[in-house]
């Protein structure tokens, strides 16, 4: 019986069109169980400030919207030329993280100014910066990839460019972003094969940067020293929140309360529907509930790294394990923080957690992740054999080509892209 269903297992991941199939899989139950619990921990909160339990769910509801709208385009956008404005989309997030920090043009909340509001609709440059990022670093690490063990082609740009980005988010303040940004240099480098020095040494010098950063505001050495010494830090001061979500996961058991019955939303755990989420998703639905979460970003661990080891253009291969690992590296982040493993950073968790331009922008990664699937060399030809199904053509998706997006490099390192991805 096991043999034969490891044997079926591996038949259907031996399919053309698996890692696509499980990497929508994997992103239709992380949105869907995403807006049921926003709607469930966002209940109560809800009510008590505008009369209605789904003001916050409906909003969600809307972001979700329009992440999927942002969804088909990185899913249906050539690959080819969302790297070739891939300079343009760093350029103008970088300008809008300066234009967030100028008084009257960037509004402050929570005591950071990392918003701007137009129009009654807010948004935060700092998300959509780090997919330029990662766009436009794997395009220059890619064209590189035959010098990258020499330091200063594997450094530069990419990594001044990342530490001006870096100063701007902390100017705002927000070390949240500043550790996401981290994460996804180091696996730019990563996977784009950098020496393992480099690395090391970069990884050292971001932990002694986020120490610091950490130890001087006071709300953030609050929370490190309650992180540190939980006995000693004050149950109701920067443990407060931390101690409630271990309340939460505790009550939920195996199999938790049951679904919109828990107790911590109703005024005992902040930001239950934002940062703390995943102590609802325990409590409401026990430990089964949360072990499902861990599983399904198990399986886009899986499913990202499949993609990049099956495709062949290097470009490709270095964005989507990047984009791979900085989803997956949030999601950690934030669960470890919830049930008491890391200090709180407030780094939300992907799709699930209630927010605005963090679940469109994720959701347009998502389409990035599933249009490099379709450019998997096998399943590029089976859609290009066998044609696209209904869905596919009500969507406008065409057959991937068999092309590389790299071409040639020239001798200063930097590819020459031209129509389609073919050098001029």
């Amino acid at each position: 019986m096991v043999i034969s269903t490891r044997r079926s297992a591996a038949a259907w991941l031996a399919r053309p069109l698996a890692s696509l199939h499980l990497l929508l899989a994997v992103f239709g139950l992380l949105t869907a169980l995403g807006l049921v619990m926003v709607l469930s921990a966002s209940s109560v909160e809800s009510f008590a400030q505008d009369g209605s339990s789904y003001q916050v769910f409906f909003r969600q509801a809307a972001f979700c919207a329009g992440g999927l709208v942002l969804f088909w385009v990185g899913l249906r956008i050539p690959l080819w030329r969302l790297r070739a404005v891939s300079a343009l989309l760093l350029l103008s997030t970088m300008l809008l993280l300066v234009v967030v920090l100028i008084p009257g043009l960037g509004t402050a909340i929570a005591g950071a100014r990392k918003w701007i509001v137009v129009g009654g609709l807010s948004f935060q440059p700092s998300e959509p910066a780090k997919v330029a990022l990662a766009l436009w670093g794997a395009h220059v690490l890619a064209a590189r990839r035959n010098v990258m063990h020499v330091w200063r082609h594997a450094l530069s740009p990419v990594v001044p460019v990342a530490v001006v980005m870096l100063t701007l988010v902390v100017l705002e303040p927000d070390l949240g972003t500043a550790v996401s940004i981290g994460i996804l240099v180091i696996a730019l480098l990563f996977f784009a094969r950098a020496p393992g020095r480099l690395l090391a040494a970069l990884v050292g010098g971001g932990l002694a940067g986020a120490v610091i950063l950490g130890l001087t505001a006071g709300y953030r050495h609050s929370r490190i020293t309650a992180f540190l010494s939980p006995g000693t830090a004050d149950p109701l001061g920067a443990a407060y929140q931390s101690t409630q979500a271990l309340y939460s996961l505790a009550d939920g058991g195996l199999f938790g309360v049951g679904l919109g019955q828990g107790r911590a939303k109703w005024s005992y755990l902040p930001n239950a529907y934002n940062d703390f989420i995943f102590a609802i998703i325990g409590e409401e639905l026990g430990f089964v509930g949360a072990l499902a979460v861990l599983c399904l970003f198990a399986t886009l661990a899986y499913t990202g790294l499949r993609i990049a080891a099956r495709n062949t253009d290097p470009w490709i291969k270095t964005l989507s394990a990047t984009l791979t690992a900085w989803l997956v590296a949030q999601a950690a982040i934030n669960i470890g923080y919830v049930v008491g493993l890391l200090p709180v950073t407030g780094i939300p968790l992907p799709l699930i957690s209630s927010g605005g331009t963090a679940l469109v922008v994720t959701m347009f990664v998502f389409g990035v992740l599933a249009n490099a699937a379709r450019h998997e060399p096998e399943a590029a030809a089976a859609l290009r054999i066998h044609g696209s199904g209904r869905l596919a053509r009500l969507l406008g998706l065409r057959p991937p080509q068999l092309h590389d997006t790299l071409a040639r490099s020239r001798p200063n390192g930097h590819p020459r892209i031209g129509r389609r991805g073919h050098s001029p």
